[in-house]
């Protein structure tokens, strides 16, 4: 509804990078930015889950499975959060956070050739997260490296 996106709108101007839980950014704190999924009534609540089932889908299936139920669980305190505009064409972010889940999804500013600044739908930055679960950019292999085959 109307009242539903002015309490996710975070800001009507997308920046040139939003995204926080980039890389190297381990087991980062933010605040819950947006609206609360508990003021969504079910067919919202099933949308925004909807959304979310798109990205853990990209694991295996019983292990998406497992993690869904997780995020279902959590719904209530699960935020949603946006910058941008919402035309078909605009440029935007949004932020999916929930204590078990932290998603975002940024179009970004173009690097290499064109050096404009501004965000462009072609060049996306896309994170899932755990919340505390030491993803945020750990360089896991390296650290496996370290452990397993030292020299």
């Amino acid at each position: 509804t109307e009242g539903e996106q002015t309490k996710a709108l975070i800001s009507g101007e997308k920046g040139q990078v939003d995204a926080v839980a980039e890389a190297v950014e381990d087991n980062l704190i933010t605040d819950f930015v947006g609206i609360q999924a508990s003021e969504f009534d079910e067919e919202t609540k099933k949308a925004l889950l909807d959304l979310i089932a798109i990205w853990i889908h990209h694991q295996r299936k019983g292990h998406a499975e497992i993690r869904l139920e997780e995020v279902a669980e959590h719904i209530d305190d699960t935020y949603f959060a946006w910058i941008g505009a919402t035309e078909k064409d605009s440029v935007f972010y949004y932020r999916i956070q929930s204590p078990v889940v932290f998603i975002e999804f940024d179009h970004q500013r173009p690097i290499g050739l064109e050096r404009t600044g501004i965000p462009t739908r072609d060049h996306i930055h896309a994170v899932m997260r755990t919340p505390n679960g030491n993803d945020y950019g750990k360089d896991l292999l390296r650290q496996h490296y370290e452990k397993h085959h030292s020299q």
